[in-house]
């Protein structure tokens, strides 16, 4: 049996700035690279499993992908290895139409669109 999946609103996502709070954006690369949220780690979805040593499991991890297929499907893997993380329903489609800051690759304002 699957475990349920801890999901939350982008607007109950901590800044990703704070102690302890990572964010982890599991989109491919072109999608990170015109916007994403400030402060995240950009881990691909088929990177996670080799990857998964850079994931501290005593961190709030949230986890993002494009509008929320992605990064449900990391979580219920994450899951199954230990880890406790929770899925940013609605993804970076919701957090950009939220109002919540993107950055592109470089720093500067950007769009996932």
């Amino acid at each position: 049996m699957t475990e349920p999946v801890h999901s939350i609103p982008v607007t109950s996502v901590p800044d990703p700035a704070a102690d302890r709070v990572v964010v982890v954006d599991v989109r491919e690369q072109d999608e990170w690279d015109k916007g994403h949220a400030p402060g995240a780690v950009h881990i691909p979805m088929a990177d996670i499993p080799a990857r998964l040593d850079e994931l501290d499991p005593d961190d709030e991890l949230f986890i993002v992908c494009r509008s929320g297929g992605r990064s449900f499907r990391v979580i219920q893997w994450l899951n199954t290895v230990g880890y406790d993380a929770t899925n940013v329903t609605g993804g970076m489609v919701a957090w950009q139409k939220a109002g919540r800051t993107v950055v592109d690759s470089a720093g500067a304002q950007g769009s996932i669109y």
